[in-house]
């Protein structure tokens, strides 16, 4: 088993090649005050990725800011979209395959997915989850306002028969709602946070036949070894390959500066008329350093057309940049919110040519939605430069009918659009 750390995501990669179904692992919240070890590098939800890596599929922890407090919930859900998007682009993920899993506080977050139910969402698992927003907390959808919306969608409740009293009677009314559209997992003798507290056969037992749930949903063969959760390690230890964020964001960089660089100049030929004689340098004063004084070759200057001709490459030249903006042009002309929404980073600003401004991924989407669903995606692109982490469009749009030219000016960092600015 492989083990990644992508920012603020880990992924977790069984052996081999081939595509197969993923879950991402969503932590509750919110955490003691002065937290000094993130809940991916927890115990549990360490197990939870390894157990599921260990059983074929490519599993993803989250660190989200729910964490640090509910008044981050809205945060949170975009941080948790902006990682969904991250783990169905990994090349060892079927992006029609993928699970969504939330503990406790979590639970919050939940209610937007059963709401919104993308294609290629797979299951909602929810353990011990808290489903009430406390007073005082910016409401989210609600989940037992939503379960059933979609009827497909298979839901899963692993419910702590020892649950804390505030968070058990909207449990009940979640499972009310839910009827037949629920499965659940009891665990009589289990707390709140039963999979790190209570070190009992009931507690493993709980767990592994939600993961075994999880799995079939995700259209794989369940284990039937009757094995209970992660095995023991083998006794011949073996260091994971971590390839870091930085190591990541490194490569690119290196991409990025070999399309800076401007193709070779070729030497000009030799003129076919001698130049004039140049004129005879003043002396110089005497040089120490042996180094300094080695002669040194005087150099060609490039004829000017050789010189725009570079600017141009360089300029024109495809970048990483410029592809994550083609994909969010690709996704907007075919008429894909959430594909487009995955393109930008969950603080993305958007300054538009009427001086209105939309920032965060959540105003995109109340955005772009009714346009996409009325099918007012059209735009022409008629020229474009790249340079660095910039990438600037000449366009001509059709959202309202007219054709209307613009520029456009998009930013992107760490794979993610960041800023678009549109003028006319």
């Amino acid at each position: 088993m492989r083990v990644d750390r992508l920012g603020e995501i880990d992924l977790y990669r069984p052996p081999g090649t081939a595509r197969g179904g993923a879950i991402l692992f969503v932590h509750g919240g919110p955490g003691p005050a002065g937290l000094e070890v993130m809940p991916r590098d927890w115990p549990v939800y360490k197990g939870y990725a390894t157990a599921a890596a260990r059983r074929g599929l490519v599993a993803a922890v989250v660190d989200h800011s729910l964490i640090h407090g509910l008044d981050r919930l809205v945060e949170a859900a975009d941080e948790v979209e902006a990682a969904v998007a991250v783990l169905r682009s990994d090349p060892r993920v079927d992006p029609d395959r993928v699970g969504l899993w939330f503990f406790s506080g979590a639970g919050l977050l939940a209610g937007e997915w059963l709401d919104s139910r993308p294609d290629w969402l797979r299951f909602v698992a929810l353990s011990y989850p808290l489903l009430a927003t406390p007073p005082g907390v910016d409401d989210l959808v609600t989940a037992a306002e939503v379960i059933g919306k979609n009827k497909d969608l298979p839901v899963l409740l692993t419910r702590a028969g020892l649950e804390r009293e505030e968070l058990a009677g909207p449990v009940a009314e979640f499972v009310s709602a839910g009827g037949a559209a629920l499965d659940i997992i009891d665990v009589p003798k289990g707390h709140h946070g039963f999979d790190m507290l209570d070190h009992t056969e009931e507690s493993r037992a709980a767990v592994t036949k939600a993961l075994d749930w999880a799995i079939a949903h995700l259209g794989e063969e369940p284990g039937n070894d009757g094995k209970l959760l992660v095995p023991p390690p083998a006794k011949k230890k073996t260091t994971a390959t971590r390839r870091t964020a930085t190591t990541a964001r490194t490569r690119e960089t290196r991409e990025t500066a070999a399309v800076r660089q401007p193709p070779a100049i070729k030497q000009p030929a030799e003129p076919a008329v001698q130049p004039a004689p140049k004129a005879t340098p003043a002396a110089t004063p005497a040089v120490t350093s042996t180094a300094a004084a080695l002669p040194v070759a005087a150099p060609v200057q490039p004829p000017l057309a050789d010189l725009g001709m570079a600017t141009v490459a360089a300029v024109t030249a495809d970048t990483p940049a410029a592809r994550v903006v083609a994909r969010e042009h690709a996704a907007y002309a075919a008429h894909d919110l959430e594909a487009f929404l995955a393109t930008y980073s969950p603080t993305a600003r958007i300054l538009r040519a009427d001086g209105s401004e939309l920032k965060g991924r959540r105003f995109l989407r109340e955005f772009y939605r009714p346009r996409f669903e009325a099918g007012q995606c059209k735009t022409e692109l008629v020229q474009k430069l790249m340079l660095g982490e910039w990438v600037v469009e000449h366009v001509i749009t059709y959202d309202d009918g007219d054709a209307v030219p613009q520029l456009a000016l998009y930013r992107v960092v760490d794979g993610l659009i960041t800023d678009v600015e549109f003028r006319v």
